[in-house]
């Protein structure tokens, strides 16, 4: 019988992309963190050994979070600076018996276990070849495209070739395959040795191997998501919303006989649901959420703790927990806890040309790929009254915005913003100012 392989689980990596939301790994997209939801399916599909590999930040975090996966030999390495995949996996190598396969995965790629499946399979058919799953898109998407001969032998790997340039339709997915770690690590060294800036030394050395060893893509036809900018976070709500049936209500909530739920709705413990509110599914209610008189919650995830006030509406959105919302519009948007949005506060999320919202990474401008998309709101954040944000702002962690003001750009951590007033006052009848 064919050996389960090893699982390396990339969960370090710097996430400054990310700002201002500042551990993926650790975002909620229901109960639990990611990375318990993610080591509970590979639990699922058989694998029984994992080494995850974390940065000094998350590390702890990580540690505590792996003991509630039962079933499977958890180890966590660090990976002391971002130097990279390849670096990552090297971190790894001391947890792992280099002649075992491994089986390699970023922890923030959220597929079907469809594909696991298949390259598991395919291992067991040829436990000599490696494998790489390659997702089929028809849109262009900016990453590595597979370049693939007839029998399905990947000969390269293509990063970014540019729309009408793509070898193929098959897009990499850092769900790979190897028959024994060995090969890999002395590849990896190797590159580590050169004298070169840049920091792809894990795809120099898969191309290197691709010289003498036979890989073979394995490929996937169903949805992909993964968190690379801080508005992906809705493209994985929506995997995990998708895998809501029907409708699960505990048994310690309370739903107001005039609250209407529709759809495919859970209602964690404890939530309150008033009278005249709507949850409209696909949506998720978490622990002690209380969703208030006449508001409405459609399509989007709301943590536990948070309060959806009266007369609110969260449309397409990602509420973390402990958010305090009153009286306003939370549309296609992403708070992390701890956020509170005064009443009459509002995430413009549409353009006047309806075309795609562009945000900030890094000081440059990105097309976000979404006709509507709102604001980004870091944890702990304070907006006042009457606050409005562009489409595609993103407001920094513990920042205060003052009332009444229009935020047209990004805000930093920490920064106190506010719109200065000077009041008039004239008597009506001698036209004195006072």
């Amino acid at each position: 019988m064919t050996a389960i392989p090893t699982l390396i689980v990339l969960a370090g990596g710097a996430s400054s992309r990310m700002w201002p939301i500042r551990e993926k790994s650790l975002l909620r997209f229901g109960p639990e963190p990611l990375l318990v939801a993610q080591l509970k399916r590979y639990a699922a599909l058989g694998f029984s050994d994992a080494v995850i590999v974390a940065n000094p930040e998350n590390a702890d975090d990580i540690t505590a979070l792996a003991t509630y996966v039962t079933g499977m030999r958890v180890r966590v390495v660090v990976q002391t600076e971002p130097k990279g995949m390849g670096d990552a996996i090297l971190a790894a190598e001391p947890e792992l018996d280099p002649g075992q396969p491994i089986y390699i995965n970023q922890i923030h790629d959220v597929v079907n276990d469809s594909i696991h499946e298949s390259l598991l399979e395919a291992h067991a058919r040829e436990p000599g070849v490696a494998f790489v799953a390659g997702c089929e898109r028809e849109e262009y998407f900016p990453g590595g495209y597979l370049v693939v001969d007839e029998a399905g032998r990947i000969t390269g790997i293509v990063e970014k070739p540019g729309a009408d340039n793509r070898p193929s339709n098959l897009v990499n997915i850092v769900i790979h395959l190897y028959p024994s770690g060995r090969a890999l690590f002395e590849a990896l060294r190797a590159e580590y040795a050169r004298e070169l800036t840049s920091d792809d030394h894990y795809e120099r050395a898969m191309d290197a191997l691709m010289k003498t060893m036979a890989f073979k893509v394995a490929r996937y036809r169903g949805p992909w998501a993964a968190l690379k900018f801080p508005w992906h976070v809705l493209d994985v709500m929506n995997a995990f919303l998708g895998q809501i049936k029907g409708q699960r209500v505990d048994e310690t909530a309370y739903i107001a006989p005039t609250a209407v739920l529709a759809g495919d709705v859970i209602i964690g413990p404890g939530a309150k649901i008033f009278p005249g509110a709507a949850v409209v599914g696909p949506a998720y209610i978490g622990a002690g959420v209380i969703v208030g008189n006449n508001a409405l919650v459609r399509q989007s995830m709301v943590l536990d703790r948070s309060d959806v006030g009266f007369t609110t509406e969260v449309a397409r959105s990602y509420v973390a927990e402990h958010c305090a919302m009153h009286a306003c519009r939370v549309l296609d948007s992403v708070f992390a806890p701890h956020v509170n949005f005064s009443a009459g506060c509002t995430t413009a999320n549409l353009r006047i040309d309806h075309g795609h919202v562009s945000s900030a990474i890094k000081g440059n401008k990105l097309d976000t790929g979404r006709d509507k998309f709102g604001a980004v709101i870091g944890e702990g954040a304070f907006l006042s009254v009457d606050v409005m944000t562009m489409p595609g702002v993103k407001i920094g962690a513990g920042a205060q915005v003052g009332p009444g003001m229009h935020v047209h750009h990004d805000l930093k951590d920490g920064v106190r913003a506010y719109v200065k007033q000077e009041i008039v006052i004239v008597e009506s009848d001698e036209g004195k100012t006072l």
